[in-house]
C-alpha cells in the first residue's frame, strides 16, 4: 500500500487514511533514524561535531551574491583610508555633539520619538523648528555652534517615515527610510535608561559602503563607554535593513545573565548617500534604484 500514491485514489475517505498511514510511517522511521543517531554520537563525540559541520543552514546572507567590495579583515588599503575619512578624529578622542529636530509642523508622535533620540545618543539635543527654516539654514546655525551632527526625522501625515542625517562642516548627508517604530512605553517589560553612556554593537556591515555608515553610527556616540550602566545599543544589519535596539544585562549571577529591553525599537533602510552637506545638486556616493536588485541575495551593505 505505501507504494500507492494517495493522488491515486478516487475514495477521499480511503486517500485521507492511505495519506495519514504514509505520513506515519515517515515519522516513525525519521525517530527510529534519530535515535540511532542519537546512540552513536554519545559512544564517539566526534561524529556529532562533524555532522554538525556538514549541516550547516543555508539562508540568504550565506549564499548572498559575490560582491568585490566586501571588505577583507587584513585589507589595508580600507584601513589607511578610513585612518584619514571624515569620522577618523572621532576614534581619537572627540566627542560627538548632536543636534536633533524633526520636519515642519510635526505630529505628538514625531515629538515622543525624538525625545527617545535624544536618550539614545549622548550628547545630542533637541530643537524645535520653526515653519520658516531650511535645512540649510538649520546647518548653517549647527556650524556655528560646533555641532557634529544633525539629525532631521521626516513625517507624512503624522508618521515618521524617514530620517536625514548630515555629518557637519562638510557631509556626508545619508537619507533612511524609517520602520516599525515602538516606543519605550509600548514594549512589555521594558526598563529604564539611566545617563550613563552605552557599549556599542555593529553587526554585519561588510562592504565599503556598509563600513562607512557603521563608522558613521560608531562616530555618534563617545568613545567612553561606561560600564556601570551595563547599557548596550545594537545596529544589526541584516539584508540591508539596520535594526536597532537596545538592552541593558542583568547579572542574576556569577555565571548567569539576562537581558532587559530598554527601547526603543526602528528599523532603518538607507536610500542614498551623498557627499557633502545636503546639497540638492551635489554628487550622489551611492543611491538605491529598483534595478540594482537583480537578486534576492544581493545586499550593498
Amino acid at each position: 500500500m505505501n507504494s500507492i500514491l494517495p493522488s491515486q485514489i478516487k475514495n477521499k475517505i480511503k486517500r485521507e487514511e492511505v495519506h495519514a498511514r504514509q505520513r506515519q510511517e515517515k515519522n516513525r522511521r525519521k525517530l527510529e533514524l534519530r535515535l540511532q543517531r542519537r546512540k552513536e554520537e554519545a559512544e564517539d563525540p566526534s561524529k556529532k561535531e562533524e555532522r554538525l559541520a556538514k549541516n550547516v543552514p543555508k539562508t540568504l546572507e550565506n549564499t548572498r551574491e559575490f560582491d568585490e567590495t566586501i571588505v577583507d579583515a587584513e585589507d589595508t588599503e580600507v584601513f589607511e583610508d578610513e585612518a584619514s575619512d571624515e569620522f577618523s578624529s572621532y576614534f581619537k578622542g572627540i566627542s560627538p555633539k548632536m543636534l536633533i529636530t524633526t520636519s515642519k509642523r510635526p505630529s505628538k508622535f514625531a515629538y515622543e520619538f525624538a525625545s527617545e533620540l535624544i536618550d539614545i545618543f549622548p550628547n545630542s539635543q533637541f530643537v524645535k523648528r520653526g515653519s520658516k527654516f531650511s535645512i540649510k539654514q538649520i546647518i548653517g546655525f549647527c556650524t556655528n555652534r560646533d555641532y557634529t551632527d544633525v539629525l532631521v526625522v521626516n513625517e507624512d501625515k503624522k508618521v515618521p517615515y524617514a530620517i536625514t542625517l548630515i555629518h557637519l562642516p562638510d557631509g556626508p548627508t545619508a537619507y533612511f527610510k524609517l520602520t516599525s517604530i515602538k516606543l519605550n512605553h509600548e514594549i512589555q517589560g521594558h526598563g529604564r535608561s539611566s545617563c550613563h553612556k552605552p557599549e556599542l554593537i555593529l553587526n554585519n556591515f561588510n562592504t565599503r559602503l556598509g563600513h562607512t555608515i557603521g563608522r558613521w553610527l560608531q562616530a555618534l556616540f563617545p568613545h567612553v563607554p561606561e560600564f556601570q550602566g551595563r547599557q548596550v545599543a545594537t545596529f544589526h544589519n541584516q539584508r540591508d535593513f539596520i535594526f536597532f535596539r537596545r538592552h541593558r544585562y542583568v547579572f542574576k549571577s556569577k555565571d548567569k545573565a539576562e537581558l532587559q529591553e530598554i527601547g526603543p525599537r526602528f528599523t532603518l533602510k538607507l536610500k542614498w548617500l551623498q557627499r557633502g552637506a545636503f546639497d540638492k545638486d551635489g554628487e550622489y556616493e551611492w543611491m538605491f534604484k529598483p534595478d540594482l536588485e537583480t537578486s534576492r541575495r544581493r545586499f550593498f551593505l
